[in-house]
């Protein structure tokens, strides 16, 4: 989804930050009032020199010297003031763009870029910050200084001035032209950037395939075609820049070769005195260096407007699952959990789950089973409200998921995944994920009954200890064991188990076995299944085909109707004893 884009998005963000622009908006006039100074001392001084009056000489040079010292506080005020509101903004708006990223539904996540999405959040982010300080400070004083200067040029010399700026039409003409051109640029270099930082976060989280299978020549080859287009398009450019900078170049050259001839000229004409010509000159170098400012920074500001548009584009997406404004607390739950006709579908005409009826009562444990696709993990993903049905009711104790709000509702439910996801910190803080203080009491407590606690106390910080990125200094069932401790952490009455003795040697699955056979206890509880050793003792096992329930009771019945879960249990092993 393209949205359009402007800076002027970017003012809500900046306004707080009105009492640090005011003081280096007053730091600025003061630098241009000061600089605006200059041309009339350098002139004083030319007028002594001839006259060769030493006294006057030292005192106007003093004079010159303080209002460099004076100007030269303004610039410094107006850099750090200016910093310091781009800065907090930066910061302001980093903020607010993760937090809103965090109101996404998972389908945003499912087909958006990891990488993409930390570039945004980190050197887009950033390039905007820098371009809002040199717009805050260096261009504002640029712009400034373009109209006092030239006012002043037009009172000491109008001919000269208008002759001077014979050219300024053509020259702004070019900087807009190049500008656009940057700008298209700037997106093309900016989307290879993502692009290879998504291919970075990619090939590093799943190193482990890359070198079981010998890709690491796939991957660079790969990485370095990225890496090349990235190339190109920055080459491009830079070289449209190192173009544009000897032509307006040129362009303000022959402007001043013009001055010096015309200035020439009015002083043989006695229209013109020397003094003045230098004072006029002394003018026309100080308007240089904010030209090429001026143009340096349209040229980045137009660069910049991408990031502001990719930024803004995230800002722009709404959340796929809103709560309702009326929505209310999800008062604690008993755990009876009813599914009513419901229909879903990630894309239109491809339903994934049709006519849904499923009922669990406080304390049952309800089994999923069905091949690939046939809708036993969006079951439970609609039970947690990462999508809403297309039709039909999903109820907790009599209480439709649409009317409660989705923090109450998530923090009743535990989960305990496949892929067991551990994140940088301690032990004690990924079992009490999402708790802003620890219950350490609490969480042993859930440690014990998820059989953590006996490996965790082994360590010699036990509960300090470090996890590593994705626990990887942990084995296969201690990650398990974890998991289950931080599903329970906050005792939920519902508890969703994804086959979570999958992968696991034999030892390590009778301890997380045990496990969950122990938090299972008085909850309603739905195990996604994909070993059916794992169901026997469900009370009720529900066989989903093509997003219907086709068949339904226990491991024994189902096992004497000799239909599909006998079938699905033949396939994987057969024991005549069960």
């Amino acid at each position: 989804m393209k949205v359009r884009s402007s800076y002027w998005q970017l003012l809500p963000y900046l306004w707080p930050e009105w009492p640090l622009l005011v003081r280096g908006l007053i730091c600025i006039l003061g630098f241009v009032l000061f600089t605006l100074a200059l041309p009339y001392l350098a002139g004083q001084v030319a007028f002594f020199v001839g006259q060769g009056k030493v006294n006057q000489i030292a005192y106007w040079l003093g004079l010159a010297t303080l209002v460099f010292l004076v100007r030269g506080l303004c610039q410094y005020g107006q850099n750090v003031f200016m910093i310091a509101a781009a800065l907090n903004m930066v910061l302001n708006l980093r903020k607010r763009v993760y937090a809103h990223l965090h109101k996404l539904g998972l389908d945003f996540f499912e087909t958006t870029q990891t990488g993409d999405l930390t570039y945004r959040l980190t050197e887009d982010i950033d390039r905007v910050g820098e371009i809002v300080d040199k717009l805050s400070h260096q261009f504002l004083s640029n712009f400034l200084q373009l109209i006092a200067i030239p006012a002043y040029m037009l009172y000491l010399n109008w001919r000269l001035t208008l002759a001077g700026m014979i050219l300024a039409p053509l020259m702004a003409w070019l900087i807009g032209l190049f500008g656009q051109r940057l700008l298209v640029l700037s997106r093309q270099s900016q989307n290879h950037v993502s692009n290879l930082s998504a291919l970075l976060t990619e090939v590093f989280s799943g190193i482990r395939i890359v070198q079981a299978f010998a890709a690491q020549g796939y991957e660079v080859k790969r990485f370095n075609q990225e890496a090349e287009y990235n190339r190109q398009a920055r080459y491009r450019a830079q070289q449209l820049k190192s173009i544009q900078f000897p032509v307006v170049g040129f362009l303000e050259a022959v402007s001043i070769m013009l001055l010096f001839l015309l200035g020439g000229w009015q002083i043989s004409q006695g229209n013109l005195t020397s003094q003045g010509f230098i004072s006029f000159l002394t003018a026309v170098a100080l308007l240089i260096q904010p030209i090429d400012l001026m143009i340096s920074n349209y040229n980045e500001y137009k660069q910049t407007e991408a990031s502001v548009e990719r930024i803004f584009e995230l800002m722009a997406r709404k959340p796929s699952i809103s709560e309702k404004p009326d929505a209310k607390e999800l008062p604690r739950v008993v755990g009876k959990v009813k599914y009513r006709d419901v229909n879903f579908a990630y894309d239109p005409g491809q339903p994934v789950l049709k006519d849904l009826c499923l009922h669990a009562c406080p304390g049952d444990v309800i089994a999923l089973v069905g091949s690939s696709g046939a809708g036993k993990s969006t079951l439970i993903n609609l039970l947690l409200r990462f999508y809403d049905p297309q039709s039909g009711q999903i109820l907790i104790d009599g209480i439709d998921l649409r009317d409660v709000r989705l923090n109450s509702l998530r923090r009743q439910i535990g989960i305990v995944p496949q892929e067991i996801t551990l994140f940088s910190g301690t032990i004690a803080q990924n079992i009490g994920y999402g708790q802003e203080e620890l219950d350490l009491k609490a969480i042993q407590e859930a440690a014990k009954i998820a059989n953590a606690h006996s490996f965790i106390t082994q360590f010699p910080q036990g509960y300090h200890t470090w996890v590593g990125e994705r626990g990887v200094n942990l084995s296969g069932g201690q990650r398990q064991r974890l998991a289950i401790a931080r599903a329970i952490v906050n005792n939920p009455r519902i508890l969703i188990l994804d086959e979570a003795t999958s992968a696991l040697d034999s030892e390590s699955e009778a301890l997380v076995q045990e496990a969950l056979e122990r938090v299972m206890h008085n909850r309603t509880v739905f195990i996604i299944a994909h070993r059916l050793s794992s169901v026997r003792r469900a009370d009720s096992i529900l066989v989903l085909e093509q997003g219907q329930v086709v068949e339904e009771g226990t491991h024994a019945s189902l096992l004497s109707k000799e239909g599909r879960y006998a079938r699905f249990y033949a396939q994987q092993f057969y024991d005549p004893n069960n």
